[in-house]
């Protein structure tokens, strides 16, 4: 793993590697690595060297520390591929996963001068404020704030928004789905955030807003998310 002779960093080596047992699942998710004492010993290098390499993993999501207990291996990230418009729950399901939501806040607010543009209804009309905590296997994996017109959604329960949004509006309301242009962006967690998704504060996440439309072209939604960067990365696909 580690050559002494490469114009390679030690560190960057060493992290490299153990990036590498991670993927072929030598080192599986869970498991706790050797400690900075052990790997120092092990490749005849310095603990601030073994350090370095171990925060950056840490740093990238490949590693996580556990307090008084050690170093171990993270759970593997979710692989969202940016093609196809699907709701959080049909990612989940997808991936043999339980989708599951925790409401935080759901009320009717009157629509700002930018919401009521991007949702191209008048300023000041009845649209609905959702805020929720998605969960895969009951860890949080995003935290989501939605707005929908209200007369586009009549009907809309707090007992609905606990559930998948998109599936009611597409089987009870008969509405279709078509289309969506969603924006990310790199941040980092501030302190409510990093509370309710579970994470540090300061922590890399994936800030992302969605705008959703019909079929017939009108605007149905605008979603702000923040997702966990340790849990989760975004795939493109790109044909020349």
């Amino acid at each position: 793993m580690i050559n002494k002779h490469s114009p390679l960093p030690i560190y960057y080596q060493l992290e490299q590697g153990i990036k590498e047992m991670i993927e072929k699942q030598q080192l599986k998710p869970g498991e706790m690595i050797p400690s900075e004492r052990e790997l120092a010993e092990t490749y005849d290098i310095s603990r601030m060297t073994v350090r370095q390499a171990i925060n950056n993993l840490v740093n990238d999501g490949y590693l996580v520390r556990k307090r008084g207990k050690g170093t171990f291996v993270a759970a593997k990230k979710i692989e969202q591929p940016l093609k196809g418009l699907t709701s959080f729950s049909e990612d989940m399901r997808a991936r043999g996963m339980d989708p599951g939501t925790n409401v935080l806040d759901f009320h009717i607010i009157p629509a700002d001068q930018s919401l009521a543009q991007q949702l191209d209804i008048r300023e000041g009309a009845d649209i609905y404020e959702i805020r929720r905590i998605r969960l895969a296997d009951q860890l949080p994996m995003a935290l989501e704030t939605s707005y929908l017109p209200c007369a586009l959604v009549p009907g809309l329960t707090r007992g609905i928004v606990s559930g998948s949004v998109y599936e009611f509006i597409e089987n009870k309301l008969g509405l279709t789905i078509r289309s969506a242009v969603q924006v990310l962006e790199a941040s980092v967690a501030r302190k409510v955030e990093a509370n309710l998704l579970q994470v540090k504060e300061g922590a890399p996440v994936l800030s992302i807003q969605r705008n959703s439309y019909l079929e017939n072209g009108r605007p149905l939604e605008v979603v702000r998310s923040i997702y966990r960067g340790d849990r989760y990365k975004f795939t493109i696909e790109m044909e020349r």
